[in-house]
């Protein structure tokens, strides 16, 4: 093998196409800008627009899947590569690999679904197959939500669109159910209206649909008693907790006996000695949690972002001015008195 020979044909090559190569790069490179500032653009128009969130991310990314298949295809002419000839083989290849992307072809059909049916929007409370959370994200084939915990839990389409699926924010006003289980001699109407007298007491009930209070089961060593009222669905908990906490209170001002299981106690004389292991809790020491600055082309306001960066920039300079200001009046301040000291000295010799 003659690798002079063959450093001679590619170093021509370069030499030959140079312009081509120079030209190719600066398509890429003004076409990767021109996609990002367009996208920026398609989704602040978007979003002023009143089409859901969902609809409004699937548009975004359908003309970003175009947008970057038009800069290959020009990248592609460039290098004088037949558009026809490719286009025939990019459907080949797309075929094939929808053949072996069977399931995630139907996740996608489903995120049409999904967001042509409107089930529901970004931001919902959920709950499918035992998994609840808060919709952060729906693409082309995965749902994201983020639980009560703050895990992102990635959920396929197909299982949205195949599942029962409740949604807690669909609607305005939801009802809120309680269960209270009271010992057999308590007074059925007592109970009835000190469970009634609480959840009125809270303004955030409403009461166009009256709150509901009922003798419902006879259990072996308590009676339970049902009641539900109906608040906006952005009070549910705070209601709930509300409720539950003056109820038990009520039921102790009242003297109304809650059963619970009895437990044996037993009184140990054998002396239990514990390790104390330190001398009590440490310090706490902060944690340094530095902050990172990226810029999104496609999301960030290119504008704010200038001005934010320029103000930043123009104090950063200030500090940095004032600093140096202070540091040489200490230094002057420093060299008065080192000059002082000899005369003070000159004086004393005298």
């Amino acid at each position: 093998m003659d690798w002079n020979q063959i450093w001679t044909d590619i170093k021509n090559f370069f030499i030959d196409n140079v312009w081509n190569i120079v030209r190719f790069f600066a398509i890429l490179l003004i076409g990767l800008i021109v996609i990002k500032i367009i996208l920026n653009i398609f989704k602040r128009f978007m979003s002023r627009t009143r089409m859901e969130r969902i609809a409004q991310s699937f548009l975004y990314h359908v003309m970003k899947f175009l947008l970057y298949l038009v800069l290959v295809l020009i990248l592609l002419s460039t290098m004088g590569i037949a558009i026809s000839g490719m286009l025939t083989a990019i459907s080949a290849v797309l075929l094939a690999v929808g053949m072996a992307l069977e399931s995630n072809i139907a996740n996608f059909a489903n995120g049409i679904v999904i967001v042509c049916s409107k089930m529901f929007k970004k931001g919902d409370f959920i709950d499918v197959n035992g998994t609840s959370g808060s919709i952060e994200d729906i693409n082309f084939l995965f749902t994201t939500i983020t639980t009560v915990d703050n895990k992102r839990v990635t959920i396929p389409n197909s299982t949205l669109v195949n599942n029962a699926v409740t949604n807690f924010g669909a609607n305005k006003v939801r009802r809120v159910d309680f269960t209270f289980g009271v010992a057999y001699d308590s007074d059925v109407e007592l109970v009835k209206k000190i469970i009634l007298d609480v959840i009125n007491s809270n303004g955030k009930v409403r009461l166009d649909k009256a709150p509901f209070c009922r003798l419902r089961t006879l259990n072996a060593s308590s009676i339970d008693f049902f009641a539900n009222c109906w608040v906006d669905k952005e009070d549910y908990w705070e209601v709930y907790y509300y409720v539950i906490e003056n109820v038990f209170n009520e039921f102790k001002r009242n003297n109304v006996s809650i059963p619970y299981n009895q437990i044996e106690i037993r009184d140990r004389h054998d002396v239990v000695n514990m390790p104390v292991i330190g001398d009590g809790l440490p310090k706490r020491v902060e944690k340094e949690r530095k902050q990172t600055k990226s810029f999104d082309l496609e999301n960030d306001d290119i504008i704010e972002v200038i001005k934010a960066e320029s103000k930043e920039r123009h104090e950063k300079i200030k500090a940095q001015r004032q600093a140096r200001k202070s540091k040489n009046k200490a230094n002057k301040k420093q060299i008065a008195e080192v000059e002082k000291i000899p005369a003070d000295n000159n004086q004393k010799d005298a």
